[in-house]
């Protein structure tokens, strides 16, 4: 949650990258694009199956078989023809995309690139009318992401109205996810925008992030932003540049009206 990992448009096919001292992650795409934050829904899907078979004591591994229907009723998709077609080209970008980063998961750490899926596969019966119909997904987890949920065990559960919000929104409420302990954290708004992973100017976020906060647009987290004038410096007419932090607080912790 606490990393850029995906593309926030839709359609992104430059390399993605963040870095900070102590964290680095690159990201190449492949023809078809970065594996973007809606792609992530199939990750977060197979991460509940997985989670649910360890509650239960029952043995698991990396191969995962499941029914589109159903991950579409998970994640609230219709099951029209664009969603089926809409889903074979998020498991090529999940495949493709390619990771490399000095995050350990179980332990251990990936020195070279990997994709989220080693494996990926859509079955299907072809019917007489020549139409093919979707029977199963077949998808196989990388070493990595599965050596997170099943060693870390590290799995933070989402709020059902995740499905429902937009990109931005969607990794606001993961950062915030990953952040906020039993109080609320503050945070600089450069800082946040690489967090989240927003490629545009940071004037930009600002206004996004503003609309955002006043139509309290976020899961189970309210966002508060302050703007204070920087200190003018010496010889120059004029204001300072205006610098600006953000609180995220769990809506929790505010009064209730009434």
């Amino acid at each position: 949650m606490a990393y850029p990992f995906f593309a926030l448009s839709t359609v992104w096919k430059k390399p993605l990258a963040y870095k900070t001292e102590s964290v680095s992650i690159e990201i190449v795409a492949t023809p078809a694009g970065v594996a973007t934050i809606y792609d992530k829904e199939i990750l977060l899907y197979i991460a509940s199956l997985l989670v649910a078979k360890m509650e239960a004591g029952e043995p698991v591994s990396q191969d995962f078989y499941f029914t589109a229907y159903d991950l579409f009723r998970i994640t609230g998709t219709n099951t029209s023809a664009r969603s089926y077609a809409r889903l074979a080209d998020a498991l090529e970008r999940l495949q493709g995309t390619q990771i490399k980063t000095n995050i350990e998961a179980g332990g251990e750490g990936e020195r070279g690139y990997f994709s989220w899926l080693s494996e990926a596969r859509l079955s299907y019966t072809k019917l007489k009318s020549g139409e093919q119909r979707l029977k199963a997904v077949r998808v196989r987890l990388c070493d990595w992401l599965y050596r997170a949920i099943l060693l870390d065990q590290a799995v933070l559960d989402y709020s059902p109205t995740y499905f429902q919000i937009g990109p931005v929104e969607r990794r606001l409420y993961e950062v915030a996810r990953a952040m906020c302990g039993p109080g609320p954290v503050e945070v600089d708004i450069d800082e946040l925008r690489l967090q989240v992973g927003y490629h545009n100017t940071l004037r930009h976020f600002r206004h996004v992030l503003k609309g955002i906060a006043e139509s309290n647009a976020i899961p189970d987290y309210y966002i508060h932003m302050v703007e204070t004038p920087a200190e003018k410096p010496k010889g120059r007419r004029g204001p300072g540049a205006a610098s600006s932090k953000v609180t995220i607080t769990p809506k929790a912790l505010l009064p209730t009206a009434g």
